[in-house]
Order: structure tokens, then sequence, then C-alpha cells
């Protein structure tokens, strides 16, 4: 079976447990934040979907800004989590956009040219088995400032799988970045939003909190640019975490959309941000 076909039938199994994501992260836990969360959590996260020379590091790379680019120390010791982290706290209007699933050669590069364009950095939770034939993109990801984040190495249902063969979905991804973007990654997200104990006790074993969404764009379903433009202007507020893909099926609308409502974010005085972590 083709990589779209087997991403498109496992999301549809769940696509009526999509459609309440947003609507269910935004009652949920935890802000994004390097502290502890204090405010519980009442109703668990709604489940979502999903040949160049390396570039010459930039001046991100060079002489990272705070909050920028891969970090040069491991945090701290990661705190176990009970829900993931949903968004991000503080005074501003900030927003953090997220990318799954890739890197994919036929779309990533343009989403990465339209947020260099605006000058804007974001977070890219990558799969192993696309990132270990795309380490090219990753690099570029960290000339550029963006978070790379770990999304598993298939792409399964975690809480379906042992727990040996858990840590195994995201300890082989784990190396593929740390080779590629040049450090271990210090976030993770569980495919599809479907989380339990030994989930977030594995990711803080490794060194990465929990990151799920507020606002779920439901891209992958391709349901038209101008419906991916609408959820997201409709969903943006200040510490929300938008949720969509650069690979996993057909991910034009994705990008079209990306350049019509990223100024339209700018020009509303959102400023799109990754999120800090505290590091020794």
């Amino acid at each position: 079976m083709k990589k779209d076909q087997l991403f498109t039938r496992r999301r549809m199994l769940i696509a009526g447990g999509a459609v309440l994501g947003a609507a269910g992260a935004a009652g949920t836990a935890r802000v994004l934040t390097a502290e502890p969360a204090t405010r519980p959590a009442s109703v668990p996260p709604g489940q979502g979907p999903q040949l160049r020379t390396a570039l010459k590091p930039s001046a991100f790379r060079l002489q990272p800004m705070a909050g920028y680019g891969p970090p040069r120390h491991r945090p701290v010791k990661t705190a176990v989590r009970r829900e993931p982290i949903l968004q991000m706290s503080g005074s501003g209007r900030r927003m953090v956009l997220t990318f799954d699933d890739g890197p994919d050669p036929r779309y990533t590069p343009h989403i990465l040219s339209t947020l260099r364009e605006y000058d804007v950095r974001a977070m890219f939770f990558v799969c192993g088995e696309m990132a270990v034939d795309n380490k090219d993109l990753l690099r570029e990801m960290a000339d550029d400032g963006h978070i790379v984040g770990n999304h598993t190495w298939t792409h399964p249902q975690l809480t379906e799988l042992s727990r040996s063969a858990i840590r195994r979905e995201i300890e082989r991804t784990c190396e593929v970045i740390d080779d590629a973007y040049g450090e271990p990654p210090t976030w993770f997200r569980a495919p599809y939003g479907a989380w339990n104990r030994n989930i977030f006790k594995i990711g803080a074993e490794l060194g990465m909190e929990p990151l799920a969404w507020t606002v779920d764009s439901l891209d992958w379903t391709t349901p038209g640019t101008r419906t991916i433009v609408d959820r997201v202007e409709e969903g943006a507020a200040p510490g929300v975490v938008i949720l969509s893909h650069d690979a996993g099926g057909d991910r034009s609308q994705s990008v079209r959309a990306l350049r019509e409502y990223l100024p339209q974010l700018l020009d509303s005085g959102y400023h799109i941000t990754v999120p800090h972590r505290k590091f020794v």
C-alpha cells in the first residue's frame, strides 16, 4: 500500500474524533511553558491526524537568538506529565505554528520558503521514516531557526503498542533528528493526539516535553485552501498552537493556505514564535 493511502486510511479511522480536536484541546490541560503547569485538565485532548547540497549555516545557527535554533545544552530533567501541553502562556498576541508528518520534499521546501519570506519560526514534528531520507530539509530547518520535534518513526497509534515498541518508535527518530539537526529533540507529539502514561514517561526520559495543539486546521482532510485559511484565522488567539501538516498526503492546499493566512496574522498583530525551555 502506498504511503499516502496508508496515512489516509489511518486518519479516516479517527476522522470523527479529529473534528472535536480543537474544541477538546481548548478546554484541557497545560499551557506551553518551561515550568510545570499548575492548572489541572479535565478533558483529554482531541485526536488529530499528522538531493541538494546542505545550506551554509545561517546567522541563526551561528548566533542563535533566545528561543530560536537548536538548543546548545540538554534541558533540566523533564517531569512526567499527565496531559500534553496545549497552548502558550504569557502576555502578548503570540501564536505557534506547527507542521506534522514530514519532511516531504514535495511540500516542506515551499513551507520553509514562505516562513523564510516572512522571517517566521515554526515547529516541525517529523516522522523518522520521512526524515531519514530528507536530512537536508532538517538541516535547513536548523539553519532557519525552526524547532524540530519527534513524531515517531512510522506514525502509529502508540496507545496500541507495547512499551518497548513505543520506545523504539521514539528513539529511532531521536537519533535521526540528532544526526541531521545537530541536537536531539526536546519536544514530542503523539500521532493522532493519542497519549498514555507510557508515552509521557518515555518522552520525559528522553528529555522531551509533550506538545499537542489548540486549533486543528484539519488540513489533512483536504477541505480546500479557503476552508483551511478560515479555520486558522477564526481560531487565532493569544497563546494558541495551530496544527497543520507538510506530509502524509497531498499538502498543496496546506502550502497555499499558509501563504494566505500567515501575512494576514502578522498584519493583525500576531507574533508567530516558538516555545522556550530552560536549559542547564
